[in-house]
């Protein structure tokens, strides 16, 4: 019922062909429509306006989350509750699956898609966040039918501002490189209660030792929001690259993270606040990080 009041015509396409077909038809008058947790708000209150609605709900393969060779590959109409309570999501990267459990109410989690929390372009969105650090990609097919990847992190425009433009175009899943037994992940999450409500700040942290578990070989490190895009805190990551595990050399870092980022005065918190607690955030997240990759490291930080 409610679809009808925001568009003229509504499709449930079974390929992705047909699904861009009928894009093509109408001309960037016409919209993909997922979980619709944010589309059909911003259609009700005019925010958006198109002619029909293109359900990509019975699309075949797109709910599917599997692993092809060194690849994870979660469809486009994964939602936030499966990926949350994914075995292999959890096992390999529980990074991705704490964000997802994070976003919105139950009822928000069961529809919203995590490529439709990439799509909506939000900096502090928690599911995109953790696979910016994961090294995320889109696979997106356009209107001549062809398929590209692109990094997640460069899909952004600005606040709500997507590259991606869903009346002619179709996300069909997001994949990232499967982490390796060195690696270890986390996601710290700040916010006024634990439900319902914008974070203060959000982390992402994706960090991989050496084959000794001695030294950083590589880490990635995601804040959100403290600038209009996902941050990646790059001096951070650097300082660690290299570096021996040690608790000094995470809290160094973590001061890093907290000076390269610049989070602004607003209704969700303090810019003093907000920067220390990056550091906070930091810490917290690479000693779990760290745990998940061998217990040796389970009291690392305390």
């Amino acid at each position: 019922m409610e679809v009808k009041m925001v568009c003229r015509s509504y499709f449930q396409p079974n390929s992705i062909r047909e699904t861009i077909d009928i894009l093509a038809r109408f001309r960037g008058n016409a919209r993909i429509i997922a979980g619709g947790t944010d589309l059909v708000i911003e259609l009700k209150t005019q925010k958006r306006k198109v002619e029909a609605l293109v359900d990509i709900s019975k699309v075949e393969g797109l709910s599917d989350i599997k692993i092809d060779g060194n690849m994870l590959h979660l469809g486009a109409m994964v939602t936030h509750t499966q990926a949350s309570k994914s075995d292999v999501i959890l096992k390999r990267t529980p990074v991705l699956a704490e964000a997802c459990s994070t976003v919105g109410s139950p009822q928000i989690r069961n529809m919203g898609t995590l490529v439709g929390n990439i799509v909506n372009a939000m900096p502090a969105a928690d599911g995109a966040c953790a696979l910016i650090a994961l090294c995320g990609r889109l696979r997106i097919v356009g209107e001549d039918g062809h398929e590209r990847l692109q990094p997640i992190e460069e899909v952004y425009k600005g606040p709500g501002e997507s590259l991606i433009d869903s009346t002619r175009e179709m996300v069909t899943e997001v994949e990232f490189p499967v982490p390796t037994a060195q690696s270890g992940s986390s996601f710290q999450r700040l916010s006024r209660r634990k439900a319902l409500s914008l974070p203060v700040l959000n982390e992402a942290v994706w960090v991989c030792l050496d084959q000794g578990l001695k030294k950083f070989e590589d880490a990635r490190i995601v804040i959100g929001p403290v600038s209009p895009l996902p941050f990646r805190a790059k001096n951070a990551e650097n300082f660690l690259k290299g570096a021996m595990v040690t608790r000094d050399i995470v809290k160094k870092a973590a001061l890093v993270a907290s000076e390269e980022s610049s989070p602004r005065t607003s209704i969700r918190g303090g810019k003093e606040y907000r920067q220390q607690m990056v550091s906070v955030l930091m810490e917290r997240a690479v000693g779990q990080a760290l745990s998940r990759i061998d217990p040796m490291f389970s009291n690392f930080m305390t």
